[in-house]
């Protein structure tokens, strides 16, 4: 419990921003579901699309460390895998 007034305002604080990234990451796993939308149906075009919106917003949490820098990596190359694979 914060006793303190400085110690609850950063509780505070944290509340606001937990919800905020919560939120953030709420978005990237649904731009995520897009590109996975995309690949199951087997739709190149469409596909390559959705990953082309995805890339940035995961990189973008990645750099606010929302998600890790690696957890992002590796969901981008996982996606582009596929979406390569719909190509051949």
């Amino acid at each position: 419990m914060a006793n303190n007034p400085g110690s609850r305002k950063r509780a505070r604080q944290a509340i606001g921003r937990r919800a905020h990234n919560a939120s953030l990451r709420s978005m990237v796993r649904t731009y995520v579901k897009k590109v996975v939308a995309q690949i199951e149906t087997g739709n190149y075009e469409a596909a390559k699309t959705a990953l082309s919106a995805a890339q940035p917003k995961l990189d973008g949490m990645a750099r606010k460390g929302i998600i890790s820098k690696n957890k992002a990596a590796r969901t981008m190359s996982r996606l582009s895998g596929h979406v390569k694979a719909l190509k051949a």
